[in-house]
């Protein structure tokens, strides 16, 4: 059975799940600085990458990814499978020539970007409605879906702004065919529960890699990003990760390889589920204060978009030109009202649970009721150079010296030292700046007692930025030493 693109259209509740299910189809799409130059691009397709079968050995890659999840029918009698990825797409720049013809450039310049050659990401749907009861025993490879997606080539015309052809983009893409195998199976006990069992595999025939073959060969017949969506109306599935105590013994016996299934869509639902290559939690969401998708979420919104404005205008234009979602992504930053921006500095929900309060918004009575002993925040002194916690500012908070003795030497605000962090540290990436030179800018104390320095570096070229919002890094006294003077 040949399904590539059927239409029917999955239940309303994957409406969210959707979105979180992009985030994970475009997960490290474009690294920032958002430039193919970039070393970081050249790496690419990290998440959820089913390489054609002959590619499997040797290289880490999967070409397959099957899915477990528990199932109570109930009045449910369809299941509705939506498996999404992205196709490579390799794209390659040429120049129109005077006599008419058209030669392949490293790059091709024009007022508003620089177009470079690349690797774009297709999005491709493949769609499965089936009744339940067809997916058990002998009958069940009845409703196998199979798609072929064949090779093709196209062509893009590069136009100025007075409508004459400067060139043209040419895109290839390699033939990629693949299958859907669901299976649904009751278990025995005294529940009504069945085991559904969904395999994804890449079946096209691509020759294996010759000598010196690389990765890069491989992708345009992969599936990139690969995940799915099921919903069940009227049924219900059981949560991997908090299911009911009797299930847990059937929980236990699933298999999933190369994906994690988990409850998806509003958190009231239990018909739908996303089976992500990337391991999330029940009823995954954005967050409200993301302005729009950053594909590189490596980063926080926050230092992310203001690297991004930080951009010079030659590399906006190389990000313009490097990819389409590159480009929506320059323009989110420049055009970002201050008042998002400042959304992106932090948001604390847990307090929400404390005070009643649902997401900051009022019930349907009115206005929300401060509770019973109301309390402002620390105001933190005007202008920059302040943390933005600072304990010191913190009634309840233990009090902190002004300075503190290491080797001797009373270190505080306008000291230099050198960093030292030994082996009692929590980021790993302190031992990058171990040896490097810093500026301590407070002396604080956390709430129970323990004295640290915040610190910015001297070759970090956003401390700017750091101090005015008061982003510092944290050491221990005894993770850095005096800086003398007379030490070169």
């Amino acid at each position: 059975m040949t399904a590539p693109h059927l239409e029917a259209p999955l239940d309303e509740a994957l409406g969210q799940a959707r979105a979180v299910a992009d985030a994970v189809l475009f997960e490290g799409y474009v690294l920032y600085p958002y430039r193919a130059s970039s070393a970081k691009n050249r790496m690419r397709w990290q998440f959820g990458v089913l390489v054609p079968p002959a590619r499997t050995a040797g290289n880490g890659e999967h070409a397959g990814q099957r899915t477990d999840i528990l199932l109570e029918p109930r009045s449910g009698d369809r299941l509705d499978a939506e498996l999404r990825f992205l196709h490579v797409r390799r794209r390659t720049v040429e120049r129109l020539e005077p006599d008419g013809s058209y030669t392949e450039v490293p790059e091709l310049e024009l007022p508003d970007r620089v177009l470079v050659p690349w690797d774009e990401g297709h999005e491709e749907r493949i769609r499965l409605h089936t009744p339940l009861a067809e997916l058990t025993g002998e009958q069940a490879h009845t409703r196998n879906v199979t798609f072929d997606l064949p090779p093709g080539t196209e062509h893009e015309p590069v136009l100025d702004e007075n409508g004459r052809t400067l060139g043209r983009l040419v895109r290839r893409r390699g033939r990629l065919s693949g299958e859907i195998r669901p299976y649904a199976e009751q278990l025995p006990g005294p529940y009504r529960l069945s085991r559904l069992t969904v395999t994804i595999r890449n079946t096209v025939d691509a020759p294996p890699p010759a000598h010196g073959g690389s990765r890069d060969d491989a992708l345009p017949h992969s599936m990139i990003g690969a995940h799915l969506l099921l919903a069940v109306e009227g049924g219900r599935f059981l949560s991997m990760t908090d299911p009911p105590e009797w299930a847990r013994p059937a929980v236990a016996g699933l298999r999933n390889e190369n994906t994690w299934p988990v409850l998806a869509g509003p958190a009231d639902r239990e018909d739908v589920v996303l089976s992500s290559p990337i391991i999330l939690e029940d009823h995954p969401a954005l967050a409200d204060e993301s302005p729009g998708p950053l594909y590189d979420a490596t980063e926080i919104d926050e230092i992310l978009s203001l690297r991004t404005a930080a951009l010079t205008d030659h590399e906006k234009r190389e990000a313009r030109g490097t990819d389409a979602r590159a480009a929506e992504v320059i323009d989110l930053v420049d055009t970002m009202p201050e008042a998002v921006r400042e959304r992106l500095h932090g948001a604390i929900r847990g307090l929400r649970e404390v005070t009643g309060e649902e997401d900051g918004t009022a019930g349907p009575g009115g206005p929300a009721a401060p509770s019973a002993a109301p309390a402002a925040g620390p105001t933190l002194p005007e202008g920059s150079g302040h943390p933005w916690w600072d304990p010191q500012q913190d009634p309840e908070a233990a009090d902190a010296p002004s300075t503190v003795s290491i080797d001797g030497e009373a270190v505080g605000e306008g000291s230099r030292v050198v960093l030292a962090p030994g082996f009692r540290r929590t980021d790993a990436q302190d031992a990058f700046l171990r040896g490097c030179r810093a500026a301590v800018e407070a002396v604080v104390a956390d709430l129970d007692g323990e004295v640290h320095l915040a610190v910015v570096l001297d070759d970090d070229p956003g401390n700017d930025i750091r101090r005015q919002q008061g982003r510092f890094l944290y050491f221990k006294p005894d993770e850095v030493t005096p800086l003398r003077e007379e030490e070169p």
